[in-house]
């Protein structure tokens, strides 16, 4: 069985979450850090330009998007589930809610000035313009717009609030067990407790704190690096896993064998272009070659990306 390869770096909060899901998971994997701007070469050559970070390498298949890196993970290791019994829809919408709704608030409160200065307080002028150029252009072309901080801050008190109610609830966790709800919201919270500028946003909420300490406390599993280059020649040596057997019909028309474009539809939005090979309720999968990594697939979730023709 191939390795499991995250190629992530320290400080993205996304990369946190799929640290803690290997954490949870007890999974050993292999560590690949990546630039946190572009150009990222090497990274492009298993994804074909896809944008954000993480990515999960299995071997030729290359997983996009923490929602799908989850999915991949369940079916390395069913127990313990990110998917309570009975409770899947509410873990994956809770989920959902909290990579794109909670998170568009953590940028705009960890992006504050006094914040930043904090957070780049110690990095080189020119590598905090790089940072905040590329940054600038990432929500260009999608559907999500950043938050004005006011309004971030405006509305903190009630998502916190709520969350506050959803643990008096149901106890240790979001859902009574661990489930993915509770990765999607940490990392969120992790993004925020970097500074002091904005770790009392978290640390003024008592038993979310208490919770979000118990979900840090799964740890990050067993890592051990591995450089770009062998994470390519990896992908090189090794063949795509078989695809998945699933009748599905596209709303769209989109068949298996069309040359697709695949992107992001919040931010990110850069295409991943290549063959469709797997068009199902919950995945798209396509095929590219790259002359460095060979032939891949590179997976997406099928909520929140789009396909278009080439």
């Amino acid at each position: 069985m191939s390795e499991l390869i995250l190629h992530h770096y320290p400080t993205s909060l996304f990369s946190e979450k799929a640290r803690l899901m290997l954490g949870f998971k007890g999974l050993s994997w292999r560590s690949v850090i990546i630039p946190s701007i572009l150009p990222k070469p090497d990274v492009t050559a298993l994804t074909g330009g896809y944008r954000k970070t993480p990515v999960l390498q299995v071997g030729a298949d290359i997983y996009c998007d923490t929602a799908l890196i989850a999915r991949r993970l369940e079916a390395e290791k069913s127990a313990p589930t990110f998917y309570p019994e009975g409770q899947e829809f509410t873990a994956a919408s809770l989920a959902n809610w909290a990579d794109s709704v909670l998170f568009l608030h953590s940028v705009s409160l960890v992006f504050q000035p006094a914040s930043l200065a904090v957070r780049f307080a110690k990095v080189p002028p020119e590598a905090v313009k790089a940072f905040v150029a590329d940054r600038s252009m990432f929500f260009d072309g999608g559907s999500a717009t950043r938050l004005p901080l006011e309004l971030a801050q405006h509305q903190w008190p009630t998502l916190m609030s709520r969350l506050d109610t959803q643990l008096e609830r149901n106890g240790d966790f979001l859902l009574g067990v661990p489930s993915i709800a509770d990765f999607s919201v940490a990392h969120t919270l992790w993004f925020l407790k970097q500074t002091p500028v904005t770790a009392p946003l978290v640390d003024d909420y008592p038993a979310v704190l208490a919770w979000y300490q118990r979900v840090i406390g799964f740890g990050h599993g067993a890592a051990s690096e591995l450089s770009p280059a062998d994470a390519i020649e990896i992908a090189h040596s090794a063949t795509p896993a078989q695809l998945p057997e699933e009748a599905f019909t596209d709303p769209n028309g989109f068949n298996v064998g069309d040359q697709v474009s695949v992107s992001a539809v919040d931010y990110g939005v850069d295409p991943v272009e290549g063959e469709l090979v797997f068009n199902g309720r919950e995945e798209i999968i396509v095929r590219r070659e790259d002359g460095r990594a060979g032939t891949l697939h590179v997976h997406f979730p099928r909520y929140g990306f789009r396909i278009a023709k080439r």
